[in-house]
């Protein structure tokens, strides 16, 4: 045992009293007490136990006259021990002398390599401590769970075998020594906790200081791979200063020249940049610099400041735009995010630890958890400043008309933009927060199916793929009926498997239910997994006898219950709903699709991410032929494809939409991420998948980046090209609606605006229209044309001498229905000419739109009939 001390004399004697009463023969374990430097008679009470002749323990003290660290103190007491297993604990009676014999049979029998006194599992506690002092220690636990798999990772009792010492780092320091341990042990150590009862000290006072924090810190990102210090922390932000001040000055400057937010932004940055560059270089980072220009490290440094900077421009725009800051004051934050992306980006990737790395498994998950973090908060970032598609207009109609269902989806994307909007007003922010919701719902259930299939490495690589992929990225920004059903898909996974695969019951089957009844409430879709489920039972023998038990049956039926509200709405309105997605089922167009199909694949998935998927559904070579792996390969195989053998089944009569196959590919998520960390595949197609991955990422990020600031702020040089459906409503709105004031003015009459697209174009005028001034907003079914739910909001509109102002996105829209037939001009009185209006915005042409006035409406055919 290794106790390390610093004024503890008032401890000395209850702890060795304790330790006497374990009861321990004697000739099994030495105590080696390691002072560093105690003013209050420490050593004196160690060497009076040390020197009874009769006494119960084998006492030793080593007396360092170094400057104090806690870890250099413990090293220095396991090069003087004796044993094969060493035990480190506190003095201060912190950790109990009594759970000493549960902690060390783990090492002693050989079955794992660390065992460590736990606060944070089932068992463990903390009494006495303060609760800022609590949520310290999970801080710092939670911190460094990236990198370890251990729930205390900051605790100070803990047993090991001793040859493991010989693999901390010499400049190893600080108070976290099992930290450093357990990184030596580059993800391979077999590591079990065993649940203690931590009491804060009774007597003497705590060593713990903020410069015990800020090392910890410090240490845990350097073990993280990334040169973070003092010095070059200090020296950064001295050189970030006066970057500050040459940007800060530099767009302003730009900013009273007429340039323009986006323009003033990127210029001032790249300036900055630069000029930061060239002295963290040769200063901040000069240890880290070979004095000359390496393409290779300044290309990292571009990329760095390219997503820097684009993730910028959304800070700007969401203080500019969203909270109405002065630009001359939002650069400021600005630039502190851009910063902090700069710093943590040199440390970890332009200038990285290059002596003695951290295991590629460790680099795998420090780049992870940086990229679903920017993933993450590129989101939170443009969620409330990016102008709603017309898709996401439509369903914020759902909400202004709340029922138990709707005619082309379930009613959870109308629930979840009521309440969005309910919180935070009738905003994009308030439309889509239930979508970034909903995605980090579906990060969370992937990882712990990742984990639970494979391992907490598989687990963060596959949060990593769903952050960075088309399918999960994109769902988990638009607030359309897709991002509830991937949480629901995602969490219906993870109980699947806990009961089918793990064998559980009761909760499992409880959970499986309400995550099956709320994807049905998302979307149909999700009853595939009903099916892919069936199949397995079938194949599986072990999972077979649950189709004789009644938890299966109970699960249904719990989510039967939470879908009724869909099937009453149906009985209301004769099948409606059903009727609908049958026929789409059975094919949009009538025709051969199944190349669409791929190619719609293709874009969810990336090419990497799509050669990866083809790979983990092939045979594997020398496969693991264990039975549990057989079924975990049953389960992944028979969940993906089920589903997607029902979309190759429909893309052979009609052609299905480029989003349907998003969520078969959650479970084999798994499979593909797992696939990214076998180093020992030689396959060459398996190596250049590798290799594949990491410009992948980079790009999808950049896409996802670059396409957000274009829309938001745009970009300098590159003009608005294809935005004439789907993009910049706000300000065809207002357009839209002083033609309406002009049409008003003129009549006399307040005009009736009808949107000739199915739902879009009155969608999104209903979104962006000024609520106090509402303008009256009707969809094409007046013209005997599908409307989806407008044909049930407004089944019909009475004959009127009322102006109407028909807006489409084309041409043709406002003259004909899609098939070509002109059953518009009819049942309209003194129709005028297709009329076209640029919209602009600070003079730069945004998009098109195409109305037509005339001076009443006749009713449709059926009432002229």
């Amino acid at each position: 045992m290794v106790v390390p001390t610093l004024n503890e004399a008032d401890n000395i004697d209850p702890l060795l009293t304790r330790l006497s009463a374990l009861d321990l023969p004697a000739s099994s374990f030495e105590v080696i007490f390691v002072d560093d430097g105690s003013s209050d008679g420490t050593p004196d009470r160690v060497r009076a136990w040390a020197k009874l002749v009769d006494a119960p323990l084998h006492v030793q003290l080593l007396e360092r006259r170094e400057k104090p660290d806690l870890t250099r103190s413990i090293l220095a007491g396991v090069a003087l021990a004796r044993g094969d297993v060493i035990v480190v604990m506190d003095a201060d009676l912190s950790h109990p002398p009594e759970r000493l014999p549960a902690l060390i049979a783990p090492v002693l029998d050989g079955s794992h390599d660390v065992a460590v006194g736990s606060r944070y599992v089932p068992g463990g506690s903390t009494v006495g401590w303060p609760l800022h002092r609590q949520w310290l220690s999970r801080l710092g636990g939670w911190l460094a769970r990236p990198l370890c798999d251990v729930n205390d990772a900051t605790s100070g009792f803990f047993a090991f075998r001793r040859e493991l010492a010989t693999a901390v780092a010499e400049r190893a320091r600080g108070y976290k020594i099992l930290l450093e341990l357990l990184m030596a042990g580059h993800g391979k150590l077999r590591v079990t906790e065993v649940p203690i009862c931590f009491h804060d000290r009774t007597r003497g006072t705590s060593k713990l200081s903020f410069l015990h924090q800020w090392t910890y810190l410090q240490r845990l990102m350097t073990l993280a791979g990334g040169t973070v210090s003092v010095g070059t922390a200090s020296r950064f932000a001295a050189v970030g200063l006066f970057g500050v001040v040459v940007d800060a000055l530099l767009f302003q400057w730009l900013m009273s020249s007429g340039a323009g937010l986006a323009l003033a932004h990127i210029m001032s940055f790249f300036a900055a940049a630069a000029l930061n560059y060239s002295l963290n270089s040769k200063w901040s980072f000069r240890r880290h610099h070979e004095g000359y220009l390496r393409w290779d490290q300044f290309g990292r440094f571009l990329t760095v400041g390219v997503f820097a900077l684009l993730m910028r421009g959304g800070v700007l725009a969401l203080l500019v735009y969203g909270w109405n800051v002065p630009s001359f004051l939002a650069i400021f934050p600005a630039i502190a995010a851009t910063a902090a992306i700069n710093y943590f980006g040199s440390a970890f990737y332009v200038f990285p630890v290059r002596l003695n790395p951290p295991s590629l498994d460790i680099r795998w998950r420090v780049a992870s958890f940086g990229i679903v973090m920017f993933a993450v908060l590129l989101r939170l970032v443009y969620l409330g400043v990016a102008q709603l598609i017309p898709d996401e207009a439509y369903y914020w109609n759902y909400a202004q008309h709340m029922d138990l269902s709707f005619f082309d989806h379930p009613p959870m994307v109308a629930w979840l933009i009521w309440l969005g909007t309910s919180i935070f007003g009738d905003n994009e922010f308030g439309v889509r927060i239930g979508a970034f919701i909903c995605g980090l719902v579906t990060m969370g259930y992937s990882y712990a199916l990742a984990r639970n299939l494979y391992d907490k490495s598989t687990g963060i690589r596959a949060v990593l793929l769903l952050a960075v992929l088309p399918f999960g990225f994109v769902t988990a920004t638009l607030m359309t009926a897709d991002a509830p059903l991937m949480a629901a898909w995602a969490a219906t996974l993870y109980y699947m498997e806990r009961a089918l695969l793990a064998g559980y019951s009761r909760s499992v089957w409880l959970g499986m239910g309400i995550a099956f009844g709320l994807g049905l409430l998302s979307k149909y879709t999700l009853g595939l997994l009903g099916l892919a489920a069936l199949l397995f039972v079938i194949l599986d023998p072990i999972a077979r006898p649950w189709l004789r038990r009644p938890h299966p049956y109970l699960a249904a039926a719990l989510a039967l219950l939470l879908f009724s509200p869909v099937i009453i709405w149906n009985i209301q309105h004769d099948w409606a709903s059903i009727l609908f997605q049958s026929e789409r089922a059975t094919g949009i167009g009538n025709k051969f699709s199944l190349h669409w199909l791929f190619l719609h694949m293709l874009l969810v998935l990336t090419p990497a991410g799509l050669m990866a998927a083809i790979l983990a559904l092939l045979p594997e070579r020398d496969h693991d032929s264990r039975p549990l792996a057989n079924r975990r390969r049953l389960f992944v195989r028979v969940f993906t494809g089920v589903p997607l053998a029902v979309f190759f089944g429909l893309s052979l009569f009609g052609a299905p939409k480029f989003h349907w196959t998003g969520p078969v590919w959650l479970a084999l998520l798994p499979t593909m991420a797992w696939m990214m960390g076998q180093t020992g595949d030689l396959r060459s197609i398996a190596i250049r998948l590798r290799t594949a991955w990491k410009p992948t990422i980079a790009v999808c990020l950049f896409f996802y980046a670059f396409a957000m600031h274009y829309v938001v702020l745009g970009i300098p040089g590159i003009p608005y090209a294809g935005f004439t459906e789907h993009y910049f409503w706000r300000e065809a709105t207002h357009e839209v609606e002083q033609i309406a004031a002009k049409v008003q003015h003129e009549t006399g009459q307040k005009p009736i605006v009808v949107g000739m697209s199915k739902w879009s174009v009155a969608s999104a005028l209903s979104f962006y229209n000024d609520k106090a001034q509402p303008m009256d907003i009707r969809s094409r079914n007046m013209f005997s044309q599908n409307a989806a739910m407008y044909n049930f909001w407004y089944p019909t509109e009475p004959p009127t001498s009322r102006p109407i102002i028909l807006v489409g996105m084309r041409p043709w829209q406002i003259e004909r229905d899609i098939e070509g037939n002109d059953n518009i001009t009819p049942v309209l009185i003194q129709p005028g000419a297709v009329q076209e209006v640029a919209i602009e915005r600070d003079g730069k042409p945004l998009r098109r739109v195409y109305y037509r006035v005339a001076q009443g409406y006749l009713g449709s055919r059926a009432q002229q009939d």
